[in-house]
């Protein structure tokens, strides 16, 4: 009889790319029983996963009570032999799970502290003893769980090191790439950006070099993604550089697939905050995956990642006038563009992948089981 397994989050997509298509699908390939319990709107079973459905939450307040309490009922119903969190404001409900005498793993995919420093929505007085708390929260919890896995090596540092693993949240390999893609040198002054849109991941600053590149012919920034804040998108369409972005909204993968293969390099700007500088973007490495040149922020990680494959340009992402500058490169450079991209996708089918990534993950599962 396999292993079940019970994946909870209180706040992310049920088919979120690396709960459900990387670790879930993994562990159902490896003969686990997989049981994943998501804010959805019906049960179903979808690709040999288990999705029990939460209402959705009215708001974060409803999300960080109503829902994880609900969330930590149907998890105990389950009764599997390990239980896989994703989201720290369920920790509590962990360190129960485990006073119960499950196993129970956390797995962290931010520097949640950090991050919590640049959240737009808390009030700026908040923000620092908040970060203090969930600190403590997620060390009480580390000294308690059978395991963390951390997406990061950066996030790793912050727990102990004998129950912690290092599981990075690269691409699987062909996923994204599209056969029908359009040949590097007949693409269009196109460039892409798809993520969360908001002003600490550089989107005015991207906006101000299209101004300073608008003498290029149909140069364009496909955009792709929610804004946040939600007013955020009225705030930039008033903007000039607007007039040259061609806005999708929330895309599912296969259409980002195709707007990936007709651009011609990726952007990842994200301004130094603390949770981005030592952060590692799915998206740099998913430009990567289909062969696409990136521009992104100067950070050392980042810069060594991106000239150690040759695979793109780090600017200031602060400075309009650098990404401009990078971009106009790009377009007036397509040989050597094409290159870089050729090169990042070598990287990560040798190095930047999923599937070992996904080796790391089932060792861990084998060590909590035979705890």
């Amino acid at each position: 009889m396999s292993n079940k397994i019970c994946i909870i989050t209180s706040a992310h997509n049920p088919f979120d790319v690396r709960i459900f298509h990387k670790e879930a699908k993994s562990l159902v390939k490896a003969g686990y029983d997989v049981t994943l319990i998501a804010q959805h709107d019906r049960e179903e079973i979808v690709d040999g996963i288990k999705i029990i459905n939460l209402r959705r939450a009215r708001n974060r307040i409803d999300r960080m009570t109503k829902i994880n309490w609900l969330a930590f009922r149907k998890a105990l119903a389950v009764k599997a032999d390990i239980y896989h969190f994703h989201d720290p404001e369920l920790i509590f409900a962990g360190l129960t799970l485990k006073a119960l005498g499950s196993r129970v793993i956390y797995d962290v995919h931010e520097d949640v502290p950090g991050q919590t420093l640049s959240k737009y929505y808390l009030p700026v007085v908040i923000r620092k003893p908040l970060a203090r708390i969930i600190t403590i929260g997620e060390k009480i919890g580390a000294r308690s769980f059978d395991a963390v896995v951390a997406a990061t090596p950066k996030i790793a540092e912050h727990f102990p090191n004998h129950k912690t693993v290092t599981v990075q949240n690269f691409p699987l390999i062909n996923e994204l790439v599209d056969t029908r893609q359009t040949p590097y040198l007949l693409r269009q002054n196109s460039f892409v950006y798809v993520g969360g849109i908001a002003k600490i991941r550089g989107i005015v600053e991207m906006l101000r070099a299209l101004e300073l590149i608008s003498d290029v012919k149909d140069v364009r920034l496909h955009l792709a993604g929610d804004f946040s804040p939600d007013q955020l998108g009225d705030e930039l369409k008033v903007l000039q550089g607007w007039q040259f972005v061609v806005y999708h909204g929330l895309i599912p993968r296969q259409k980002m697939s195709r707007l990936l293969s007709c651009s011609r390099a990726g952007l990842v700007l994200f301004q130094p905050l603390p949770n981005h500088i030592d952060a590692q973007p799915n998206k740099l490495f998913e430009y990567m995956s289909v062969g696409l040149p990136v521009i992104a922020s100067d950070f050392p990680l980042w810069r060594q990642i991106i000239d150690g494959v040759g695979c793109g340009l780090c600017v200031d992402p602060l400075d309009p006038a650098a990404i401009a500058a990078a971009m106009r490169w790009i377009l007036e450079h397509p040989a050597e563009a094409e290159e870089m991209g050729k090169r990042g996708r070598n990287a990560v089918e040798q190095i930047y992948n999923w599937d070992i990534e996904s080796v790391k993950l089932l060792n861990c599962y084998k060590k909590v089981l035979a705890q």
